[in-house]
């Protein structure tokens, strides 16, 4: 008996061909046998092929941190030979700082002012894709027996952003700038421990992106005294991009461009019909019509696109004028030295 052949999710074995003139059956076992060993080795081809990306992802929670799960549980990534292994943060420098260290190759949603930082002092990123292009989703509120109604109120008081660079950061400078109000800015990380803060007194004004917030908004525990959107100056900025380590873009390209392209594929889902909604729904823990509401009211897909990075000149004013760079960039040079868009929908 000749020794068996062994393939990674089966076991076939073939004996010697009897000694009779009929050889017919045996000819057509023995070519049915290598044709699904031929099967076997291209499967195992394609899994040992697949690439691993290892991704930051901003915010658990938020409707645009759960393109990359969409993406994950609606198999795209997998349609494009990738294998991704996601890290959750609170955002800023928990989702920049182990992609500058190498240790993992993407940061999702990641302020902007933050990465021109970053690129400025020589660290090695690539922002790879816009996130997102102003700020509809963000607000800030404060309890009613506060007295603050809107930002213009918040003179002498504790205003909360998440973390320095972040996209919330960039926002409530903006506005405090715009109402020439002279608040105290505090970092607090993600929106339920700030949540906490706020309702235990221990800061003002509170920050925010739905679903978080929207239950005590309901209830009359707190009230939006400011949005994003109110900021004139970024209603066409991008103020989120997604960001790559620069020696893994390099050495792995074609997996980044497979990674943007699957995560476009994921955006068009999540604004096609009624299971995206009960997918969030399910990731964020709410109700489903808390998660339309998110959606549809905070989170227009206009903002969402991918393939521009816009308002360039106003983001390095900017950099300048809140000292996060200390000297000018041209936008020429951060658009050849930083910005490599890897793949632009319906170009």
């Amino acid at each position: 008996m000749s020794p068996p052949v062994v393939g990674p999710d089966y076991r076939l074995i073939c004996y010697t061909r009897p000694r009779h003139k009929n050889t017919h059956k045996g000819d057509i076992m023995r070519s049915a046998i290598a044709l699904l060993v031929s099967l076997i080795a291209v499967t195992a081809a394609g899994h040992a092929t697949a690439e691993t990306l290892k991704v930051a992802v901003a915010q658990r929670g938020f409707w645009n941190s759960s393109f990359v799960d969409f993406a994950q549980r609606q198999g795209f990534f997998k349609d494009e030979g990738l294998d991704i292994e996601i890290l959750y943060t609170e955002g800023g420098a928990s989702t920049l700082t182990p992609v500058i260290a190498g240790s993992l190759d993407i940061a999702m949603s990641n302020g902007t002012l933050g990465v021109i930082a970053a690129y400025a002092k020589g660290m090695p990123v690539k922002i790879i894709s816009a996130e997102t292009t102003g700020a509809p989703d963000v607000f800030w509120y404060a309890r009613p027996e506060s007295g603050i109604k809107s930002i213009k109120d918040t003179a002498g008081k504790t205003v909360a952003f998440s973390s320095p660079g972040s996209s919330t950061n960039l926002t409530i400078l903006q506005l405090i700038n715009q109402e020439k109000v002279a608040a105290t800015l505090v970092p607090t990380g993600g929106a339920p421990a700030t949540l906490t803060q706020v309702m235990t007194g221990q800061i003002d004004v509170g920050w925010s992106v739905p679903p978080f917030v929207l239950q005590q908004l309901a209830e009359g525990h707190v009230q939006i005294i400011a949005r994003g959107s109110d900021v004139a100056a970024i209603r066409d900025q991008t103020i989120r991009v997604n960001v790559a380590n620069a020696n893994a873009l390099a050495t792995k390209r074609d997996a980044f461009v497979r990674y943007i392209r699957a995560l476009s594929r994921a955006i068009d889902w999540a604004y096609s019909g009624q299971a995206p909604i009960d997918t969030y729904a399910q990731i964020a823990n709410v109700p489903p019509a808390l998660a339309q509401r998110t959606r549809d009211e905070f989170f227009p897909k206009a903002a969402e696109q991918l393939g521009e990075v816009r308002g360039l000149d106003q983001t390095l004013k900017q950099a300048l004028e809140f000292k996060y760079i200390t000297a000018p960039l041209s936008v020429a040079d951060v658009q050849k030295g930083l910005i490599d868009i890897l793949y632009a929908p319906g170009k």
